[in-house]
């Protein structure tokens, strides 16, 4: 059984998560978290993401429930990531982390902390959307330099992070080929899920690579992959490529 704690449960993603993982017969919800002002604090996580009570709070200190987990997931922002990454570190707690906007310092602190925990990091939880950063890093690898690359990226008007970590990492793969980053447009607007699109366009054709989410459920579903995945592992940095694998 997989001990789990849900950082941001009141947050879209942190409710699917808790949903998810409360019909998951592999899946024993120990805790969750949430800022301290935020009203849910000492609710009922079962009431807030409206399954009916299930006999555990929702508390502002992951210290308090680390220690009775194996994995934390974490949805939130790269202030709360890296603190509670620091205590996952000391109490050995595995951590699935899909925070965007991460630095790339904060990420080498992510990195370096595991070789003492087990974490999967990245942008996108959803297997279409790794697929995509797969056929990516094949089209930029294989299509000439005379096919321009162009990233086109959407969600809803709420999402604080532009360009999203998806259309990074996207804009990462085609770099990583070509040697320059390739321009992305951001469009926030209404409740878009989330959309990806990576155009090669050329004299005579264009190449259209594109992922659409209709439901953070595909985001949710792989968060709880993942963290089945790091169940057994004492350390170790993974992506959901790995996970997928």
């Amino acid at each position: 059984m997989l001990r789990l704690v849900i950082s941001g449960i009141a947050g879209r993603m942190g409710k699917r998560i808790g949903v998810l993982a409360s019909g998951d017969k592999e899946v024993k919800i120990e805790g969750a978290i949430e800022l301290p002002e935020n009203p849910v604090i000492g609710s009922d996580i079962g009431e807030i993401i409206g399954i009916g009570r299930i006999g555990k709070g929702i508390g502002s200190d992951f210290a308090k429930t680390a220690g009775a987990c194996d994995v934390l997931i974490e949805f939130t922002s790269p202030s709360a990531t890296m603190q509670h990454l620091e205590i996952a570190r000391r109490d050995k707690a595995g951590m699935v982390i899909g925070t965007t906007g991460l630095s790339a310092e904060e990420i080498q602190t992510i990195k370096g902390a595991s070789s003492e925990i087990p974490i999967v990091l990245s942008p996108n939880m959803s297997i279409g959307a790794n697929l995509l950063f797969k056929i990516t890093d094949i089209a930029a690898r294989t299509l000439s330099r005379d096919y321009k690359v162009a990233i086109v990226e959407a969600h809803h008007a709420k999402k604080k992070d532009a360009p999203s970590g998806t259309a990074k990492r996207l804009g990462e793969a085609v770099s990583k080929a070509r040697g320059e980053m390739p321009p992305i447009e951001s469009i926030r607007e209404g409740d878009i899920v989330g959309d990806h699109i990576v155009t090669f366009t050329g004299k005579e054709e264009r190449v259209e690579l594109k992922h659409s989410a209709f439901s953070r459920d595909a985001f949710a579903r792989g968060a709880l992959k993942a963290a089945k995945f790091l169940k057994d592992k004492r350390s170790g940095f993974y992506t959901m490529h790995d996970v997928i694998k």
